[in-house]
C-alpha cells in the first residue's frame, strides 16, 4: 500500500524590536508546538533564528552583531551580509524541512531587515525587496507574529546587558525601526502581539493566532 502524501510543513516567524520578548515566547512555543495536536504525526518542530541558523549564518552573524576590531561592514555591506545568511538559511533549513512536512519556527526573517536596514539605516526599501526576493526564492511565512512593545520598554528590558552592534544604534534609530515594523505589520499582514503583557497571556496570544495553521489542508 503506497505511503500517504506527505504534507508541507508550516513556517512560523517571530519579529520585534530587541528586548520585545522573543527569546522568552520562543522558547514557550517551542515546549507547547510539538504536543499541540497541530503539527502532523511523524513531523517535527525545527527551531532556527537569523542571522545565524546555519554554519555559515554563524559566521556572517558574529561580523554583524560583534565584528572584531575594524571589520563593522558599512551599511550596504550589513545589508547585503543579511541577505546572504537568509539565502543559505532558506536553502539549508527552512525549504528542506517543509518539504518533509516539519514546522518550522524563526527568531526572525526578512521583515527585520526591512525594518533595521530599511527605516533604521535609511536604505532604500526597492533594493531590500529585490534582495529579499532573490535570498528567499519566493517563500513566505505561513505567519508572521509581530511582537509589538514600546522603545521605552524594551530599554528597560534590556537593562544593563551589553549591546550588540546593532542594537547600540542609539534612541533614533530604534524608535525608526520600531516605526518600521508598525509599517511592516500593517502592509504584509503580521498578526500583533500586545508584548507588554504577562508572558503567560503572550504565549495565550501567540497561540490563538497559530492555531488554524493546523486546521486539515
Amino acid at each position: 500500500m503506497p505511503e500517504p502524501e506527505r504534507r508541507p510543513g508550516r513556517f512560523l516567524v517571530l519579529e520585534g524590536i530587541d528586548g520585545c520578548g522573543k527569546t522568552t515566547q520562543l522558547e514557550r512555543l517551542r515546549r507547547w508546538l510539538p504536543s499541540s495536536g497541530l503539527i502532523h504525526a511523524g513531523c517535527a518542530l525545527v527551531v532556527t533564528r537569523e542571522p545565524g541558523g546555519t554554519p555559515l549564518g554563524q559566521v556572517l552573524r558574529q561580523l554583524l552583531l560583534h565584528p572584531p576590531g575594524e571589520a563593522a561592514p558599512v551599511n550596504r555591506a550589513e545589508l547585503l551580509l543579511y541577505a546572504a545568511d537568509r539565502a543559505q538559511h532558506v536553502e539549508q533549513v527552512i525549504k528542506p524541512a517543509m518539504a518533509a512536512g516539519h514546522w518550522v519556527l524563526s527568531d526572525r526573517f526578512s521583515g527585520s531587515t526591512a525594518a533595521y536596514q530599511g527605516y533604521g539605516r535609511g536604505l532604500s526599501l526597492d533594493l531590500i525587496e529585490q534582495l529579499e526576493q532573490v535570498a528567499t526564492g519566493g517563500l513566505r511565512p505561513d505567519l508572521t507574529l509581530w511582537l509589538d512593545v514600546p522603545v521605552a520598554e524594551s530599554r528597560r528590558r534590556r537593562g544593563d546587558r551589553p549591546a550588540d552592534r546593532i542594537e547600540a544604534g542609539g534612541e533614533a534609530f530604534l524608535e525608526a525601526v520600531a516605526r518600521g515594523f508598525a509599517e511592516l505589520a500593517q502592509r504584509r499582514g503580521w498578526c500583533r502581539v500586545e508584548a507588554g503583557a504577562d508572558p503567560a497571556q503572550v504565549e495565550a496570544a501567540c497561540r490563538h493566532h497559530i492555531a488554524p495553521l493546523g486546521l486539515p489542508r
